[in-house]
């Protein structure tokens, strides 16, 4: 591939992505634009996944929520195709992984509710606007992302821990990557835990449950955000019938500046 992914726009990297021309991470593509996760599920499921969402908003914090069977959405997104404009999907069936595809076109429901909730790649080109490295970015893989002991408020069946994403700060930095992230709490927020991985239940940084191992570099601390993949720790162990996520690190790029999301 030729094009510069870089100077994309959303629309023309869903383009990109619907037509099968680009599969991969999403973290620093489209800078300034909202990343979003991904969970479809039959409708007779949705209230108590809303409800569970509603309940845990650092984790889950829900951006849109599509009509029954549409895969449009209103506000987020006008040129759009839930079943095709995520680079990669993974479809759970009774809470085991079947399979990661990049469309699920074939197998689109009428009852289908799709969430969208937010990511914390949005953050990460605010973070670079104040002079921050983000070392996933610098070194060219995807986030790396960790189960965690932190328990999740239950809902309906939906019941879980959370899961976190991390990224090696400066100590110097930390406090002005809190109130970066604090200020957009539609995109998890301020870090949830900084340092002492430990004591969240991660016993090794360089073997993360999800994404890539990044360098920790001497005078950095690991610093730990709630994370958009949460809900497919909450799937494993609901195990409903059928279930549609993106794979982790794989997300929708919207039409949405970063900037309105913002306190």
């Amino acid at each position: 591939m030729t094009t510069n992914l870089a100077t994309l726009s959303p629309v023309e990297l869903r383009h990109l992505i619907r037509t099968g021309e680009f599969a991969g991470p999403t973290s620093g593509l489209a800078a300034g634009y909202t990343q979003a996760n991904l969970v479809i599920l039959p409708k007779s499921w949705a209230y108590d996944f809303l409800l569970f969402t509603q309940r845990n908003p650092r984790p889950c914090p829900v951006l849109e929520v599509s009509d029954t069977g549409s895969r449009k959405l209103h506000d987020f997104a006008q040129d759009i195709d839930l079943a095709n404009d995520f680079p990669k999907y993974r479809i759970y069936r009774d809470g085991i992984l079947e399979k990661e595809v990049t469309s699920v076109a074939d197998i689109w429901q009428d009852d289908f509710v799709s969430f969208i909730i937010g990511c914390s790649f949005s953050f990460e080109s605010e973070l670079l606007a104040a002079g921050i490295e983000v070392r996933n970015i610098t070194e060219k893989v995807n986030v790396p992302m960790y189960n965690t002991t932190i328990p999740l408020k239950s809902a309906g069946p939906f019941h879980g821990n959370m899961v976190v994403s991390m990224r090696p700060i400066s100590e110097s930095q930390i406090p002005v990557a809190v109130q970066v992230t604090g200020a957009m709490p539609k995109v998890h927020g301020a870090p949830i835990q900084i340092g002492d991985p430990q004591a969240i239940g991660i016993n090794h940084l360089d073997q993360p449950d999800y994404g890539d191992p990044v360098t920790i570099k001497t005078g950095e601390q690991p610093v730990f955000w709630p994370c958009g993949v949460t809900p497919q720790n909450a799937i494993m162990q609901t195990k409903p019938p059928l279930v549609i996520t993106h794979a982790p690190g794989h997300m929708l790029v919207t039409d949405v500046v970063n900037a309105t999301l913002k306190y």
